[in-house]
């Protein structure tokens, strides 16, 4: 396993250590099974989809919790279902699964969908606007008005 040293980053690099947590957590945890398999792609600035190849699992087999920053998909076959017949070969996995991602902070679900076999989850990023950067004027002296109810000391 090829095994990337964060180290160089980690000293340049203050407040960080979660993101590098993950960056390690995840290749430790992608160098083992890889089912099912997934896309991830960006549709716009601020909205990316994930892709999972789900063949066989019907809707009511897969369960979708979202959490903060953390996305997690299961999916759950029947035993009923899966004793069924006598199979020759048998090259369509069946079995459950659970797939973890971990999503940036505003990050939300928006949508999720099965349709021939892929299940399509839409994420939408939505910073609040007091999160949001703003542009601070030099030389422009800023007050923060507080209202307050008590009589105050110099009215007289």
């Amino acid at each position: 396993m090829n095994r990337f040293d964060f180290t160089p980053y980690r000293r340049s690099m203050v407040g960080f250590d979660r993101l590098f947590d993950l960056l390690e957590s995840q290749a430790r945890q992608n160098s083992g099974d890889n089912y099912p398999p997934f896309n991830i792609e960006r549709k716009g600035s601020d909205s990316y989809r994930i892709t999972l190849a789900v063949a066989g699992f019907k809707p009511e087999e897969l369960d979708i919790t979202a959490q903060q920053n953390l996305l997690v998909i299961q999916g759950r076959k029947r035993e009923d279902e899966t004793a069924k017949g006598d199979f020759l070969h048998v090259g369509i996995a069946t079995r459950g699964f659970e797939r973890r991602f971990e999503l940036a902070d505003f990050v939300r679900v928006e949508k999720a969908d099965l349709a021939d076999g892929l299940l399509t989850i839409d994420l939408l990023r939505e910073v609040p606007e007091a999160m949001k950067p703003k542009k601070i004027s030099l030389g422009q002296k800023t007050l923060d008005v507080v209202e307050n109810d008590a009589p105050r000391a110099d009215a007289a």
